[in-house]
C-alpha cells in the first residue's frame, strides 16, 4: 500500500485529490495539511510515502517545505502540485532535488502514473510542462561538450526521459531491456553531470535537444 500525504491550503481540493487518489485500491492517504507549517509538524510523527505538496500555501509555500525536507536522511518522495503561471517556483524545485513535478488540471491517470513513479524510485515531470521550462531555461550556457560525449543511443534515452517517459516504456519503445536502459541512464547521468532523471531532463531542456510539445 502506498501512504499519500496532500498538503494544500484548501479543502475541497484536499478532499477531491483524496478521492482520486483512493480510486486506486493500493493507495491510501494517511493525512493531509492545510498549511507548509502544519505539513512539517505532522511529518514529524508519521512518515508517507508520498506528499503530494501544493506551491501556493499560507505560512510556508512549497518551496520552503521541500528545501526543509530534502536535508532529512528520511523523509517522502515530494510531488509538486503545480500550474503553468509557477513555472519559476518549479525551476527552484528541480534546483533543490524534488523527485515530481504534475500540473493541478492533471488527469487521475496522469497523477496516479506519477504516484507510482516517485513510490518505484523514479523521478517524474510531466510532459506538458516541458515547453515552459524551455522558455525559461533556453538563455543557461548550453553544455555542448557534454553532449559530444553522448553515443547515439544515449542521446535517444536522453530525449526520451526528458519527454516523460519511464524506464519500461523507454524500454518498449527502443526494444530494448529495462536493465539496459538503465545501464545507459548510468552512463547518461556521468557524462553530463548529473545525478537523477529530473536533472538530466533538465539538462535536455535547457540544451534544446527536446522540441516543445504541449
Amino acid at each position: 500500500m502506498i501512504k499519500v500525504m496532500i498538503a494544500d491550503d484548501h479543502k475541497m481540493v484536499r478532499e477531491g485529490l483524496k478521492n482520486l487518489i483512493e480510486f486506486d485500491e493500493n493507495i491510501s492517504v494517511i493525512a493531509e495539511a492545510g498549511t507548509g507549517s502544519e505539513c512539517i509538524s505532522k511529518l514529524c510523527n508519521i512518515l508517507p510515502d508520498i506528499l503530494l505538496l501544493d506551491i501556493n500555501m499560507p505560512e510556508m509555500n512549497g518551496i520552503d517545505v521541500s528545501s526543509i525536507l530534502v536535508k532529512k536522511k528520511r523523509r517522502p518522495k515530494i510531488l509538486i502540485l503545480t500550474v503553468y503561471k509557477e513555472i519559476e517556483y518549479v525551476i527552484k524545485a528541480v534546483d533543490i532535488g524534488v523527485e515530481g513535478y504534475i500540473l493541478k488540471n492533471s488527469d487521475s491517470h496522469e497523477l496516479i502514473r506519477a504516484i507510482n513513479c516517485l513510490y518505484s524510485g523514479e523521478k517524474f515531470i510531466q510532459p506538458s510542462l516541458i515547453p515552459f521550462l524551455n522558455a525559461k531555461l533556453v538563455g543557461r550556457d548550453i553544455d555542448r561538450e557534454k553532449i559530444n560525449f553522448l553515443s547515439r543511443r544515449e542521446m535517444e534515452v536522453l530525449k526520451l526521459v526528458a519527454s516523460g517517459l519511464l524506464n519500461k516504456e523507454i524500454a518498449d519503445r527502443l526494444c530494448i531491456s529495462e536493465q539496459t536502459v538503465k545501464n545507459h541512464l548510468f552512463n547518461v547521468y556521468k557524462k553530463i553531470d548529473c545525478c537523477d532523471r529530473t536533472q538530466a531532463a533538465v539538462f535536455c531542456i535547457r540544451n534544446e535537444l527536446v522540441s516543445p510539445n504541449i
